[in-house]
Parts: structure tokens; sequence; C-alpha cells
């Protein structure tokens, strides 16, 4: 089934995509779908959801356009079958705004649907399965795991670079070449856009030279970058078989199925988000300010900072061991 999912509000003088526009109304255009989608990552959840929404409510022969209350408390119970909470919530925001921007009004705003969804929270588990964290020894010996290949080289980049800079995996996937400033002390690079910054402003992140080239960012890149032998493009770009470089941009599922297979501690299911958590939790924990912190996170305040903090061990991480008694 095809449909448009981002339709223009009729009282804006919007063209229709695949019409014959001028540069102005193209570039109208264009602005419009900045403003609606954000990132690319936030457009790729947005059409997802209400892909997934759409097709639900057809098989169910149910108006999705504008939903009625009843027929979306359903739907969330069908997704409470096999999706968290916070997945849900993501999912009511899309339709939410798929909502008003067609000017109807939102199911989600009914109180009969609030009631109900007070309900949904009390009944499912809202603490999101959370990335755990490694030490930085257990770092060290992950990174002594790979081999002198240019395979083995692009993954250490990879794990240094995703760990020291605190990147998110679609940040770190993203990354031209051009984007890196080769510094004495380290590595200036440039962000254009993120999770946090779907604005497009300029960001930059720095990442210092290491003591030991083995655990070196610069002197990791360096060798990466002498390998490539490249001025531009994609900074990390798929190998196959027999160490044969491509041109082809690396995946973010890749920068996941890495850190999964180098961090294999048991009863830990390490994700690419490890990376940036254990960059907060190290931090934190060596007492570094948080604006430091903040500054290579990008994250705006510290409640936010604070999620990615995983010193809850009840143990050793415990008040009562300080008290001098």
């Amino acid at each position: 089934m095809e449909f448009d999912l981002s339709p223009t509000p009729p009282h804006l003088p919007i063209p229709a995509e695949g019409a014959e526009l001028p540069d102005q109304k193209q570039k109208a255009r264009e602005f419009y779908h900045a403003g609606l989608y954000g990132s690319i990552n936030s457009q790729k959840a947005y059409l997802s959801d209400l892909a997934h929404y759409v097709d639900w409510f057809t098989q169910k022969e149910y108006p999705s356009l504008p939903a009625i209350p009843q027929a979306l408390a359903e739907y969330v119970t069908d997704l409470a079958e096999s999706k968290g909470f916070f997945t849900i919530q993501r999912r009511l925001a899309s339709i939410a705004k798929y909502h008003r921007i067609n000017e109807h009004d939102s199911p989600t705003t009914h109180e009969q649907f609030k009631v109900f969804m007070k309900g949904v929270k009390k009944k499912m588990s809202v603490r999101q399965k959370e990335a755990p964290d490694f030490t930085i020894e257990e770092f060290r010996q992950a990174i002594q795991g790979l081999p002198p290949t240019p395979t083995g080289i692009r993954d250490r980049l990879i794990l240094l670079l995703g760990f020291t800079g605190a990147f998110r995996r679609s940040e770190l996937v993203a990354l031209n070449i051009e984007d890196l400033n080769l510094k004495p002390g380290g590595i200036l690079i440039q962000i254009n856009g993120s999770k946090t910054n779907q604005t497009g402003e300029e960001e930059e992140k720095y990442v210092a030279k290491a003591r030991q080239a083995a655990y070196c960012p610069l002197a990791t890149v360096q060798d990466w970058l002498a390998i490539i032998d490249r001025t531009q493009g994609p900074l990390f770009v798929r190998i196959r078989k027999g160490e044969r470089l491509t041109l082809e941009r690396l995946s973010d599922d890749y920068v996941n199925l890495l850190t999964k297979r180098m961090f294999t501690k048991e009863g830990k299911n390490y994700t690419a988000h490890s990376l940036r958590a254990s960059f907060v939790t190290i931090l934190k924990d060596a007492g570094v300010d948080n604006r430091k912190i903040q500054n290579q996170t990008k994250h705006r305040t510290t409640a936010m900072l604070d999620r990615y903090d995983r010193r809850r061990d009840v143990i050793h991480q415990n008040g009562s061991t300080e008290l001098d008694l």
C-alpha cells in the first residue's frame, strides 16, 4: 500500500513531490521537510513508525487519520506484546505528529487514552535495557585482540574513536576524511549533525593523543589514512575478502557487531552504546568535571549525562562504604 506519510498542510503553499519547481519553491519544500523530519535518523524512525501504524490500521479496517482513541488503545495493546514502553512512546509521538501536520486532533491527547497509557506504564517494565559499561583494562584487552591487518586497523580506529570521542555509531560511520584535522596533540573532528543537533549547527570534538601508540587514536588514524590512501570521502569503508578495500561507507550495524564481538564478558550484552556509556562512567568515577564530559558527549544537560552513568553496583558503589565508623 502506498500512502503519503508527510503531506503538506493544506494552507501551506508548498508544491507536491515530483512537480517542476522554481528554485524558491524547491527551497521552500526543502525547508518544510527539514522542519518536519529533523535529522536523517529521525526521518527514518518517523517513516518506519508510521508505516507500521498505517499498515496495522489498514489490516484492521480502522481509519488511521484521524484515529479514534479506542482503536489506538488496541494498537498499543498489540505493540506491548513485543515492544518496550519507550518504543511505544516513540511510536505514539510519531502518530501524534502525523495527526497535527494533517490538522487533526491527536487521539493521544484524549483523556481516556491518557488514563489507558498510565495503566500501560504501570504494568510494563519502563526501565530501558541499558548497554553495560566496560573498564579501561577491558578496553585495552579488546584493542590488543585486533590484528595489524587493514581490517584490524580499521576496527581499532572505530573502537578508539567511538570510546575516546564518545561517538554514537551513526556519527562514527558518517565521518568523512575531510572532517578530521590532525594536530600534534590529537584530532579535531567536525561533526555534521547528530541526535542532539538536528539543525546542523557546527560542532567539534577533540580526541587527545594517547601516551601508548597501541591505544592512540592519532597514531591509528594516521595508519588507517596511509592504508586507504585518500584525502576525501567516507572514513570507514567496507573491506572485502582478501583485505580488498572498497569505497562503500560502513553501516552503523557493523559498529554494533564489532563491539559485541570484542567485548564478551559473561552475562553482559555489550552494544555500540557501551562505548559512550563507558566513557561517561569511567570519567565520572575519576571525578572529571561534567562540563568536560559534556564537551565530548554533546549532552545539553547533566540529567541526560547521568543516564549514561553505570555506577549502580549496590556493593561497590555504596555510600555506606565511605562512612568513617
